[in-house]
This record gives C-alpha cells, sequence and structure tokens, in this order.
C-alpha cells in the first residue's frame, strides 16, 4: 500500500515538472515543494530511527508536515520557491551522481546530493535564471520522478530502496526503463520548448507576472 501510494504521488509529481513550461508557476512549483518536503520529513525519521522510508507512523505524520510547510512557503515567496525547485532537482542530481560512481548509498551521497542542491538553489537567485534553464531541469526531474512511480506501482522498486539509491542500478540495468525516462524528457522538453513566450522571459518576470 505504502508503494502504491508513493508511486501515485511520485507520478503526480513528475508530470507537474514535465508541464513546468505549460502551467503558471505558482500552481508546479509548491507541488515541487510538497513532494520534497514529504521525502525530506519521512526520510529524516527514517534516518535517525533507524527504520524503512514510511515505516513508522512519525515518518507520516513528519513527512506531510514538512510537506504543507515546503509547499506553502513555495507558493508565497519567490525566493524560497526557486531555493526549493532548485535544490531538489541538484539533491537529485548530485546524489545520483555518487551512486553511479559506485559509491554505496550513505551520509556521503547524502552530504554531497545537500551541498549540490544548496549550490544549484543559490545560483539560480542569484543569476536570475531563465525559464529554459526551468523547463531543461523540471523535464530531467519530472521524468526521473514518473519512471521511479510506475516502477514503484508495478513493483520494481519498494519503499526500502529509497535510502539505498538502487533506482539508479535498476534503470541502468533495464533497457526498457532507460527508454521511458529518455522519452519522458524529451517530451516534457518538447511540451516546454513550445512555450516560447514564456521562454523570453525569466523565471522571476514569469513569477512576478503572475501575481498581476
Amino acid at each position: 500500500m505504502v508503494d502504491i501510494l508513493l508511486g501515485i504521488l511520485a507520478i503526480i509529481a513528475g508530470c507537474a515538472m514535465l508541464v513546468a513550461g505549460q502551467f503558471v508557476l505558482r500552481f508546479v512549483i509548491p507541488i515541487w515543494g510538497f513532494f520534497a518536503g514529504f521525502a525530506f520529513g519521512a526520510g529524516l525519521v527514517a534516518e535517525f530511527a533507524d527504520e524503512h522510508f514510511l515505516g513508522t507512523v512519525l515518518g507520516w505524520v513528519l513527512g506531510l508536515v514538512f510537506a504543507l510547510v515546503f509547499a506553502i512557503l513555495a507558493y508565497l515567496y519567490y525566493y524560497i520557491a526557486i531555493v526549493i525547485a532548485m535544490g531538489a532537482a541538484g539533491f537529485a542530481i548530485g546524489s545520483g551522481l555518487v551512486v553511479a560512481l559506485g559509491i554505496s548509498w550513505n551520509w556521503v551521497a547524502v552530504l554531497i546530493g545537500l551541498a549540490a542542491g544548496l549550490v544549484v538553489g543559490v545560483l539560480a537567485v542569484v543569476v536570475d535564471m531563465p525559464m529554459i534553464v526551468l523547463v531543461i531541469v523540471g523535464s530531467i526531474a519530472g521524468a526521473v520522478s514518473v519512471t521511479a512511480g510506475v516502477m514503484l506501482l508495478v513493483g520494481e522498486l519498494n519503499s526500502r530502496d529509497f535510502t539505498r539509491g538502487d533506482f539508479t542500478d535498476t534503470v541502468a540495468n533495464s533497457a526498457g526503463w532507460s527508454l521511458l525516462l529518455l522519452a519522458l524528457a524529451v517530451v516534457g522538453l518538447v511540451i516546454g520548448a513550445r512555450q516560447r513566450a514564456a521562454l523570453r522571459r525569466s523565471v522571476r518576470e514569469a513569477w512576478y507576472g503572475e501575481a498581476v
């Protein structure tokens, strides 16, 4: 039941990322924030309680609390929204590279992922990130999220694997999952590329433009 729920959440969040160039940022980024907050809160409990992901009631409760906090902050404040969105993507990229290099999922992967997320998030705010960057990052992150969600639904992954980085190994060893991941990323890029007017603006301009 846990894997099914996680799979559905991952697919919903991933689809939101894939169409980030089409829907308003104030709708998309809070969804990213909700998913990132839920994973952060539940993962925090799993790590310190030495339990598997969402193996306790506290994990569910803290996950939902952080999910709501992240989502609300991402909706209300531009800087927090961008740091959460790009930081989550940076964490996924940084920790994924560690796992891809053959280093087992541990505090090294987590710390490098957090560092990468922080750097990407802050950099995105400082350089006034153009929309095209958000579309590219959203397409990749969305493809990963949807693929992981489908894998959870069909039993290729389970919630325990969230702490071991097995997603990377499973995709790398399967042509089918690799093709799905690539196809989804391309779909996200195509959807984003069709929004030519939006791509001419920076994320900051698009964000405050929606508030008018």
